[in-house]
C-alpha cells in the first residue's frame, strides 16, 4: 500500500474479521477473499465458523466473544505477523424503553460495546501495517429520538465521536465507521421473526433505492474504504435513504 496512490485492490493483503461466522462479516469475508486478500476469520459460533473457513480458506480461525477483552489481547498478541485490515462487525442493536427497563443489562451493553471498540483499537496496535484501517459497524437508526431507543441514541453518538479520536491516536493506522440502516441479515430475521416479510416490503415501496440493503451492499462499503487510504475517522451511512424518510 502506497500513500497517495489509491489502491484499488487488496490483492496480497491480509484482513482479519471478526464476526465472519454470517451477515455482513461473512459477506464482508467473501468480497475480501474474492479480491485477491488472505483472511483471518473470528466467530463466537464455532459451527457456523468452521463453515466459513471450509468456503474461504483463510489463514487461520479464533473462536471468541469480541467482548472479551483478554481474548482479544490474546488474539492479536498471537497473530504470526502483521495484518493491513481489521472489520469489526460483532454486536448487534439494544432496544429497551426507560419503563421497565433493566439497568444493569443497559449498563452491561453500553460499557460491553465501548470497552470492545477500544480493546480493538489498543491491542490491535502494533499489528496493522501503516495505511490500513479497523473498521466498526454501527447504526443509523438511533439518530432520531423514539422510546426504547436510549441506550442505541447514546452509542450512535458515542461511537462515532470515539472513531474520529482513535483516527489521530492510531494514525498512520486509520479508523473509521459504517453506520448502516435496516440490513437483510439473519440478526434482522431472528429480531423480526413474523414481521420480516412486511418489514421488507414495506422498505421496497419507501426507499429511495426502492429496494432492501443486504449484507453484500455493506460489505462492497467496506472494501472500498480499505482500498481508499485516504479515508479515516469516518462515519460512512449506508442505509438507501432511510434517514431521509419522515417516521
Amino acid at each position: 500500500m502506497t500513500a497517495g496512490k489509491p489502491n484499488h485492490s487488496l490483492a496480497g493483503q491480509t484482513v482479519v474479521v471478526i464476526g465472519a461466522s454470517a451477515g455482513i462479516g461473512l459477506e464482508t469475508a467473501r468480497q475480501v477473499r474474492a479480491d485477491g486478500a488472505r483472511l483471518v476469520l473470528v466467530g463466537r459460533n464455532p459451527e457456523r465458523l468452521q463453515q466459513a473457513a471450509h468456503e474461504l480458506e483463510p489463514l487461520g480461525t479464533a473462536t471468541f466473544d469480541a467482548t472479551d477483552t483478554e481474548r482479544v489481547e490474546q488474539f492479536f498478541g498471537d497473530l504470526p505477523g502483521p495484518v493491513d485490515h481489521v472489520m469489526v462487525t460483532a454486536g448487534g442493536p439494544f432496544y429497551m424503553p426507560l419503563e421497565g427497563m433493566d439497568l444493569a443489562a443497559a449498563s452491561r451493553e453500553f460499557e460491553q460495546r465501548l470497552s470492545m471498540t477500544l480493546g480493538i483499537a489498543l491491542h490491535s496496535r502494533g499489528k496493522v501495517r501503516a495505511g490500513g484501517t479497523l473498521i466498526f459497524i454501527g447504526g443509523t437508526g438511533g439518530r432520531r429520538p423514539t422510546v426504547g431507543l436510549s441506550v442505541v441514541s447514546a452509542l450512535t453518538a458515542a461511537l462515532s465521536a470515539l472513531i474520529a479520536n482513535l483516527a489521530l491516536e492510531l494514525a498512520p493506522v486509520r479508523a473509521n465507521l459504517i453506520a448502516a440502516g435496516f440490513v437483510d441479515t439473519p440478526l434482522s430475521a431472528s429480531l423480526l421473526g413474523d414481521q420480516l416479510d412486511a418489514r421488507r416490503a414495506e422498505l421496497r415501496a419507501t426507499l429511495p433505492i426502492r429496494r432492501v440493503v443486504g449484507p453484500a451492499d455493506v460489505a462492497a462499503l467496506a472494501v472500498h474504504i480499505m482500498c481508499n487510504d485516504a479515508l479515516t475517522g469516518g462515519t460512512y451511512d449506508i442505509d438507501g435513504g432511510q434517514q431521509l424518510l419522515p417516521k
